[in-house]
């Protein structure tokens, strides 16, 4: 397998884990978060920074996740009382905080000279194109584990509370839900998957700085989610693997037109992906899969409704 392939089929994944973290938050709990980069970014720090002090990466990851959820259950503290739009607008102000305190506390993160030699999990027992597949491999299984917890939580009794509380939280409450602390442990499950690709993108690309952690991480997510479907998972896996594919393949298109600079192949790229979205926002708003729902039987031939 080419290393090219191998990048791509990662980036596919990290962009999947981030999609079903903001579907679990967003697309089953109705929690907009516009931060999300924010703690991608946090995780990956905790990794690297933690891999620098001599930690095994394993235990590393385990522990950038637990610090990113925790952090996540202290945002949503406060943020999950507010409406959807100033819900936003929180999470992003966050994130955008954390980025500044990342950029400058040189000390502790290195600023904007950032932090190499991250080591990635097994690297000592494999190298050259066998380091790349078993990282390839260790992601893939990262993912299975996302998918897996995500596809639980939506198919059990939290899952179908969570969608009343998006739908309507005031009927869930006349039920005798407790909302708020729903949502915070929702947040709170989501920031740890989000801190799973964050911890990803340390090791695989074994050094970061500030400006790899952008909006753009947020907004490829957001897609994820609206191409594939909201509430579903399936859905995300196949909408980051087509948005992926048409941005890496669209990276050869200057080699047949050859009449482009860089930046407008770069340009040319993201309006094909925001066409892509216009196209199923128009004729498919459900996204590629619709979202799972239980359904309610025909009631047989002259019974009586209950």
């Amino acid at each position: 397998m080419s290393l090219y392939l191998t990048s791509t089929l990662v980036l596919v994944i990290l962009s999947a884990i981030t999609g079903l973290a903001l579907n679990l938050q967003w697309g089953l709990g109705g929690l907009i978060n516009f931060g999300l980069f924010g703690f991608y970014m946090l995780a990956a720090y905790a990794t690297g920074l933690l891999a620098h002090a001599g930690v095994p990466p394993l235990l590393a990851m385990a522990a950038a996740l637990a610090l990113t959820a925790l952090l996540s259950a202290l945002v949503s503290q406060v943020a999950i009382r507010l409406s959807e739009d100033y819900l936003a607008i929180v999470t992003l102000g966050f994130a955008e905080c954390l980025r500044i305190l990342v950029t400058n506390e040189e000390w502790l993160t290195r600023g904007v000279m950032g932090l190499a030699g991250i080591a990635r999990p097994f690297q000592g027992a494999f190298g050259g194109k066998a380091a790349d597949l078993v990282f390839l491999a260790f992601s893939v299984v990262c993912l299975l584990l996302v998918f897996g917890v995500y596809q639980l939580i939506a198919h059990s009794p939290l899952g179908r509370t969570l969608r009343g509380i998006r739908d309507d939280p005031q009927v869930v409450e006349t039920l005798g839900k407790h909302v708020q602390r729903i949502r915070w442990k929702t947040f709170a499950l989501g920031g740890a998957m989000v801190g799973v690709a964050g911890s990803l993108h340390a090791f695989y690309y074994s050094y970061i700085d500030p400006t790899q952690f952008t909006t753009i991480i947020t907004a490829y997510a957001f897609v994820a989610v609206l191409m594939g479907g909201r509430g579903s998972a399936p859905g995300v896996l196949l909408s980051s693997f087509s948005v992926i594919l048409l941005l890496e393949g669209s990276r050869f298109l200057n080699d047949q037109l050859g009449f482009m600079d860089a930046a407008q192949l770069a340009c040319l790229r993201l309006m094909l992906v925001g066409l892509l979205i216009v196209l199923i926002v128009r004729f498919k708003p459900q996204g590629f899969v619709t979202e799972h729902r239980l359904k309610v039987g025909a009631s047989p031939a002259g019974a009586e409704p209950v």
